[in-house]
């Protein structure tokens, strides 16, 4: 199979989806395993991200910082804000990963790449294909409510999910190249809940008479919150208009991977989620192999 696809060409497209976007590097580590070539790529949030340090070369130091990232580097990393229109600054994560991936020019990558955001001010589509990599990344993760909003040219820019999550139809083509996605943005909500349940009767079972106490001061839906309210509308939103854009624009290999056991924060998890991306991938070239 290696050798007979070693030539065939695809044009990446990687989604948005928050620390579920890290199954992007498995993706892009397989599809280069089997022998395929990476043409170009265009990515959206954290797709824009994994998508834009694959193109400088430095995807497999990137992993390896990933691998360092814990709960406590989390917080570490996390500028907080006392903005009232978001909670991190956003600046002292790229600033990190610049010490490991420098800055570049977009246009100065060995692969054509570009990365989109939302012009929150004037309700549009920005694509990025010049100037700063990493300014591109910045505006294209900016989550609303989360990340600070980035003000640039009389714009402000937010997370490029909430107009084109998948953007198949940014991305640079090549005559006889393969047009891929990858769509993370979906979430296994029904498989969350079901897990949930699950969860809350073991430990209900298992409670000792302190935790029984407390339970009854702590309602059982502490979860549905100002946060995971705005987190979980925001996803659903989004994973619409990553459908429509997969109906509209039909890309030749698609990947749509739900994940219910990880959530948009999990960043302590990223070999499990690189591992998920290789073995979905493997399975989608098996499969195409075989047709």
């Amino acid at each position: 199979m290696k050798k007979q696809n070693r030539r065939k060409k695809v044009a990446l497209v990687l989604s948005s989806g928050g620390a579920r976007g890290l199954v992007h590097i498995g993706v892009i580590e397989e599809l280069l395993a089997e022998g395929y070539e990476i043409s170009s790529i265009a990515g959206c949030s954290m797709g824009a991200l994994v998508g834009g340090i694959y193109a400088t070369g430095r995807l497999p130091e990137f992993r390896e910082w990933m691998k360092t990232i814990n709960k406590r580097k989390m917080l570490e990393l996390a500028d907080l804000s006392l903005s009232i229109n978001h909670v991190v600054k956003g600046e002292r994560i790229i600033e990190a990963i610049k010490e490991i991936v420098p800055d570049v020019r977009i246009e100065d990558l060995p692969v054509p790449f570009c990365a989109v955001a939302t012009d929150w001010l004037h309700g549009r589509e920005v694509v990025f294909r010049k100037g700063s990599l990493f300014d591109a990344i910045r505006a294209s993760i900016s989550l609303p409510s989360f990340f600070s909003p980035v003000r640039r040219d009389g714009m402000i820019l937010i997370d490029g999910g909430i107009v084109n999550p998948i953007p198949l139809n940014r991305v640079a083509r090549t005559e006889g190249d393969i047009l891929m996605g990858v769509d993370v943005s979906g979430h296994d909500y029904e498989g969350q809940t079901e897990l949930q349940k699950v969860m809350d009767a073991k430990q209900k079972r298992d409670r000792s008479i302190a935790k029984s106490l407390l339970a009854r001061l702590i309602p059982d839906d502490i979860e549905f919150n100002y946060i995971t309210l705005l987190s979980r509308t925001s996803s659903l939103m989004i994973r619409q208009n990553s459908k429509l854009m997969v109906e509209l624009f039909r890309p030749d290999l698609l990947l749509d991977i739900q994940l219910g056991r990880f959530g948009s924060f999990d960043y302590d998890k990223s070999e499990k989620l690189v591992a998920i991306g290789r073995q979905r991938t493997r399975r989608l070239l098996q499969r195409v192999a075989t047709t």
